[in-house]
């Protein structure tokens, strides 16, 4: 089935013309109609669009563009509902956008379709990309293709699930505190998060300025290596992404680790782990050592402090940036006497319960009073966890965690309980705290029932490529990536 290739089977196809990319986009289009009333992992796409996009994506190989030139001719690739497309529509899954729609495409999307991709649909996220679990839409829950009573993890969720259902080709998501690699652990796919100014935030809705990151969901670590070379570099329109040159990361993969060390932070191995987490990520530190590479065991002593600092600073930052929806210049409106009732009326019947929540937290930690005591210390302990990990990096070139504390959940299990959902990004928090790079691979899976378990990396800053190359050794030696949902 055409829609369940990789990035690198689908253009070999494309460039011998065994296939078209309408055929393609097709097969895309097929399986959301086939699987996506029950998996819900895209609030809305157009097929004729896709379709005709697919369509001058043909015409270009036939008049003899390469894939040497174009990288990513004809490949159908899905987007959160978190980044602008110019003529898609931009919700953020929340009723406070109402029904508005893009007027320019985001650096990273310009850059895709500069590479020749497809791009299309608006995959489901928790509204405003606050959440864990893709419970907390406007338009609804998505469930995991592995089984559609547990969520597929968050706020990426949609993106997950679209990959993992072989809905798309690949995804793009957002990671401020393990949005992507926890989706992609929980539903058994790929998910990258790149350092901190790698790719330009420009065009990605904010949600947590110093912490957010776009990057890639797909199938395999060769295909996050392409999307990641296709949408990195400097932008002037960006003022925090950095002048790195861009390698071509797919270079790096050659199956060869002996000698690089990995780092195994003890703070990682806590009491909260899944036995059979445990067992899978034990197990993958074992095939390492087949493969040549060094255990090393490393400590990264502020690991304890890095949740509560991220929800004092990623709040601070969200009560910032979303005082920008007041109903006056765009999206949803609601009626008031004065401009305090119409903001008050607007929000309270736009925005979401969680988003509430972090707008109210982030409020009070930056009010008169406060600031002192909870935002400019949580800034203070940020730079110590960066520290750790600048360190920690001295002596390994990645470090390894598990993902996640636990496979997917029941949906509606922790949505009573805040502090227990924020928990679940307990492994993936510090990376975005320290602008550090980050991939979620999958490393097995529990037994009863059966459902992914995620393999978590960490790189130095700008060391996609050693991260990426280990990411690769692995897969290549497991099987875990070949396996697919039973839809």
């Amino acid at each position: 089935m055409l829609n369940q290739l990789t990035i690198s089977e689908l253009t070999a196809k494309l460039a011998r013309r065994d296939i078209s990319a309408r055929q393609a986009t097709q097969a895309c289009l097929d399986q959301i109609a086939r699987v996506d009333g029950s998996i819900h992992a895209f609030i809305s796409y157009n097929a004729a669009d896709a379709l005709a996009q697919a369509d001058a994506a043909d015409k270009a190989i036939a008049a003899g563009t390469t894939h040497a030139q174009k990288p990513l001719l004809g490949v159908p690739i899905a987007i959160k509902d978190v980044l602008a497309v110019k003529g898609q529509p931009l919700n953020c899954a929340s009723k406070i956008l109402g029904n508005f729609t893009s007027t320019y495409d985001a650096t990273a999307i310009e850059k895709l379709k500069a590479a020749g991709a497809i791009v299309f649909g608006r995959c489901n996220m928790d509204e405003f990309a606050m959440g864990s679990s893709t419970e907390n839409s406007a338009f609804g829950v998505t469930r995991n293709p592995w089984d559609v009573t547990r969520i597929p993890g968050g706020s990426s969720g949609g993106s997950a699930a679209a990959v993992a259902a072989d809905e798309c080709i690949a995804s793009l998501g957002t990671d401020t505190g393990g949005s992507i690699r926890q989706p992609a652990a929980l539903c058994g796919c790929v998910g990258m998060k790149p350092t901190y100014g790698r790719i330009s935030r420009y065009g990605l809705v904010a949600f947590a300025s110093s912490l957010d990151q776009i990057g890639p969901f797909t199938k395999d670590v060769r295909d996050a290596a392409i999307l990641l070379g296709a949408m990195s570099g400097v932008d002037p329109r960006d003022s925090t992404s950095v002048a790195q040159p861009v390698p071509d990361y797919t270079q790096a993969l050659t199956g060869d680790i002996r000698g690089l060390k990995i780092g195994l932070p003890k703070e990682y191995m806590i009491g909260g782990l899944d036995a059979e987490v445990k067992a899978a990520v034990d197990a993958a530190v074992k095939k390492y050592q087949e493969l040549g590479a060094e255990i090393v065991e490393i400590s990264l002593p502020h690991t304890d402090y890095a949740v509560a600092v991220y929800y004092i600073i990623a709040t601070a930052e969200a009560s910032a940036n979303l005082a920008r929806f007041d109903g006056i210049r765009y999206g949803a409106r609601v009626e008031g006497a004065d401009p305090i009732e119409l903001y008050s009326k607007t929000r309270g019947a736009g925005f979401g319960d969680e988003v509430k929540r972090r707008i109210i937290l982030g409020t009070y930690v930056l009010s008169s009073g406060y600031h002192d005591a909870y935002y400019l210390q949580a800034q203070k302990v940020r730079t110590l966890i960066r520290n750790d990990f600048l360190k920690a990096f001295e002596k390994v070139d990645a470090i390894v965690t598990p993902t996640t504390p636990t496979a997917a959940f029941k949906i509606g299990e922790k949505s009573g309980d805040p502090l227990q959902m924020y928990l679940s990004d307990i492994f993936t928090i510090s990376c975005n705290i320290a602008g550090i790079c980050g991939i979620s691979i999958p490393c097995g899976f529990t037994k009863n029932p059966k459902l992914p378990i995620g393999l978590q990396l960490l790189g130095k800053p700008f060391g996609e490529e050693t991260m990426l190359k280990l990411a690769h050794a692995y897969e290549q030696a497991t099987p875990w990536h070949r396996e697919k949902p039973p839809l």
